[in-house]
């Protein structure tokens, strides 16, 4: 395809493309290349690439076991953290019965705040206990913490009493130091890597 073919951005307008020495507004352009037509050449151009692109991701995500470990591992996360969020957020069922676009914003940002307090809270939790482990005697094996999620909803009572009389209270300066020797996990991680290594 030729470099006369590529719709640039004009320096003249922010909204509007230069193509073949004409200006082409870019709703009309983009509304061009959304419209599937076989008889327009950008369009199709960029279906290939696409459609190469696609396919070259594919591959690689078959034949590299690492890369495939890895996307596992992000897709459990987020699913995870999108169900603990749903849990979080269990009134009304988690609907948003407000069709303004500015409410319902608010209540999805609002749900995620409250779930990212308690996730913080859980994980302040957990390296509290594993202080007191360290000071007890224990020795604690920085794989047996890797497995630990702070999704955890047992301890919490939704429908609990709750006080706000605490809200003035400053609390402690957060501590992030863990006396555990994490150096086998990153060196592991960075294995898990794989650098285009294949299986």
């Amino acid at each position: 395809m030729g470099s006369d073919r590529v719709p640039v951005p004009a320096p003249d307008a922010g909204r509007c493309l230069r193509a073949r020495g004409r200006h082409l507004l870019l709703d009309a352009a983009l509304k061009r290349l959304r419209s599937g037509s076989h008889k327009n050449s950008t369009y199709t151009a960029f279906r290939e690439v696409g459609r190469v692109i696609r396919t070259a991701q594919l591959l690689r995500y078959l034949s590299d076991a690492p890369l495939r470990r890895r996307v596992t591992a992000a897709t459990n996360k987020v699913e995870s953290f999108n169900r603990f969020s749903q849990w979080v957020g269990f009134g009304n069922q988690g609907v948003l019965a407000d069709n303004d676009p500015i409410e319902q914003e608010k209540a999805m940002k609002f749900n995620a705040l409250l779930t990212n307090a308690v996730i913080f809270h859980n994980a302040l939790d957990i390296a509290e206990t594993v202080r007191q482990l360290l000071e007890e005697g224990w020795e604690i094996d920085p794989e047996d913490l890797a497995h630990i999620s702070p999704y955890l909803t047992e301890h919490i009572k939704r429908f609990g009493e709750y006080s706000t009389h605490e809200l003035g209270i400053q609390p402690e300066a957060y501590d992030p130091k863990l006396d555990v020797d994490f150096t086998q996990l990153r060196e592991q991680d960075l294995r898990a890597e794989g650098f285009g290594t294949a299986a």
